[in-house]
């Protein structure tokens, strides 16, 4: 387990993640089936049928949750387009795609693959299902009982994820053709960013009026997909914004220098209450020798517990050089950046003949955007 969840392993090379939240929804969803459809349909069933069907049909679910992101991932790999990773949290799923394409043709295949690959898996499952009849074995209605709800189910999220609200995939199939249209990616991301937001309010004002009617769980539950698509849509157009500014500046601009390194055998307290308190840093290079042999950050002396500072040391608590993210001097900025958001890092060391010669923040970038954009560069 780590900070991004739990690994699950990989699929086509990609890594697979679950977040911690995705056991929320997944409570949720078996307590439905379990609860409500499966004693609707058949409520002959025994207690124990309906908990074993609903398990398997949530773990069925989210199998084809990860269907449609690997379909996204899958094109965008073969398009060149490298995946860090693929999610699956209480929203659904994510894959985390490093870069935006570099032509509105491969958006448009990227985004479209998805929602038919859900749409593929309702018409197999629906076949699945006519397919058994309709008939008095319980086997055959087990089997009938979960086919037709994940059919179903495949075909809302097929025709959910076509909404052409950014950065939903119907939104970014949008923007591929505004893009096309007008050939700049800037202003296609804006306004298909705008339309992602007014479909998110018109979701979280519809959940509202759901809740005040007496469905509230309907209610509550569309209004947090209409709040979680205002803010991802405002975010994606913030992020474009940002990576435009960054374009074309190297990490060497904006890296500081100065970086104090401490020997391995420093103890925590003594970093804390010498280095960390006094100077206000986040981070210090560990030196053995002429060598940088790690990284020493505020969440690795976190790590380690409070009764422990006097005596552990700063080569048990640091991230090891062959564990650290980390760009050249004349890397762009962009990389630096993209590097802090996928691994949700503060800093990132610029390493040059496998020594450390500076450090970027997250307050470095941010100060590099911000005086660029308050001189209107």
């Amino acid at each position: 387990m780590n900070r991004n969840g739990i690994y699950l392993g990989k699929a086509f090379g990609i890594p697979i993640r679950l977040h911690y939240s995705w056991f929320i929804i997944f409570i949720l969803v078996s307590w439905a089936l379990i609860g409500n459809y499966f004693p609707a349909v058949y409520p002959f069933w025994s207690l124990t049928s309906r908990i074993a069907a609903g398990i398997i049909t949530s773990l069925l679910f989210f199998a084809s949750v990860l269907v449609h992101e690997l379909m996204h991932s899958i094109v965008s790999q073969r398009q060149g387009i490298p995946v860090h990773s693929i999610t699956l949290f209480v929203f659904g799923g994510v894959s985390q795609i490093t870069e935006e394409p570099s032509k509105p043709q491969d958006e448009f295949r990227m985004a479209v693959a998805g929602p038919l690959s859900s749409l593929v898996l309702s018409g197999i499952l629906f076949g699945i299902y006519y397919g058994f009849g309709n008939t008095a074995n319980f086997a055959a209605q087990f089997v009938r009982a979960i086919t037709y709800w994940l059919g179903y189910i495949n075909l809302v999220l097929g025709i959910f994820n076509l909404v052409p609200g950014f950065p939903l995939d119907g939104g970014r199939v949008l923007r591929s053709i505004i893009w096309w249209q007008r050939r700049d990616l800037r202003s296609a991301t804006k306004i298909a960013s705008a339309i992602g937001r007014i479909i998110g309010f018109l979701f979280i004002f519809g959940g509202i009026w759901l809740a005040f009617s007496g469905q509230w769980f309907s209610g509550i539950w569309l209004a947090l997909i209409g709040w979680f698509l205002e803010s991802a849509a405002q975010g994606s157009y913030q992020q474009v914004i940002l990576r435009g500014i960054l374009k074309g500046h190297r990490a060497s601009e904006v890296m500081s220098r100065d970086c104090v390194m401490i020997p391995p055998e420093t103890t925590i307290d003594r970093l804390v209450y010498e280095n960390i308190l006094t100077s206000g840093r986040r981070c210090f290079p560990v030196i053995a020798g002429n060598k940088v042999i790690g990284l020493m950050t505020l969440s690795d002396v976190r790590a380690i517990p409070r009764d422990r500072w006097a005596t552990a040391t700063v080569r048990e608590a640091m991230t090891p050089l062959e564990r650290l993210k980390w760009v050249r001097p004349e890397e762009e900025l962009s990389r630096a950046f993209q590097l802090m958001a996928e691994n949700d890092i503060n800093q990132i060391p610029v390493l040059e003949d496998s020594q450390i010669v500076g450090m970027i923040t997250r307050e470095n970038l941010l100060n590099f955007v911000n005086i660029r954009t308050g001189l209107g560069i």
